[in-house]
């Protein structure tokens, strides 16, 4: 069973592999194991710099974000809203898959653990251990399929979404403007979900 967020990244691409994983404008649909080598990509190019940022975020209203996110997990950097913000050659530009990172993130798999935080105050471990909950109550797995707001990208409840989509190896479609009640998301990230859980999420 999956410990991190980067085991999860990996475990899924392993056993869902060419199943639907991401949705989006301009991409078509990513399988899972085309999930797992973008997001990779994006890490070599963030563990490829010269000094490393110690917390990143990217906020480009793209999906980008959201490999963003996963590759910061995957490398064992922080996500925060006041970190470095990614840099744009490293989302599918000059920087993405920089064979300069290729030996960092691999050495990662010998750092990232239970205990790396994924983001100030919440360590990959708990994370996981939430999503594992809520996964409960969701009954979400790789049939399953989930439109979300790609407008609404930065937004708690659908980045939780995402990873909770990730975690039931489900198939995510962003879409602009798509219809969206957050409710049943909202306290992943401060450890408070409701109860009972609303699974009336279309």
């Amino acid at each position: 069973m999956a410990e991190t967020l980067r085991d999860l990244l990996i475990q899924r691409a392993a056993r869902l592999q060419e199943r639907p994983a991401l949705t989006a404008p301009d991409w078509n649909t990513l399988s899972y194991t085309q999930l797992r080598n973008r997001v990779e990509g994006v890490a070599l190019g963030l563990l490829g710099q010269a000094t490393p940022p110690t917390a990143i975020h990217s906020a480009t209203g793209t999906p980008w974000d959201w490999l963003a996110e996963l590759a910061a997990a995957a490398s064992g950097v922080p996500w925060d809203p006041t970190g470095q913000p990614l840099p744009m050659d490293l989302l599918g530009g000059p920087g993405f898959n920089d064979e300069a990172g290729r030996g960092p993130y691999h050495a990662r798999e010998q750092v990232v653990d239970a205990s790396t935080p994924f983001a100030a105050g919440l360590a990959q471990g708990e994370l996981m251990a939430r999503l594992r909950r809520l996964n409960v109550r969701l009954g979400w797995d790789h049939t399953t399929e989930v439109k979300l707001p790609l407008d609404r990208l930065a937004e708690p409840t659908v980045r939780a979404a995402l990873w909770c989509a990730l975690y039931a190896g489900a198939h995510a479609v962003l879409r602009p403007s798509t219809p969206w009640d957050g409710q049943p998301f909202a306290g992943l990230w401060e450890g408070d979900l409701p109860n009972p859980l609303p699974l009336d999420i279309g």
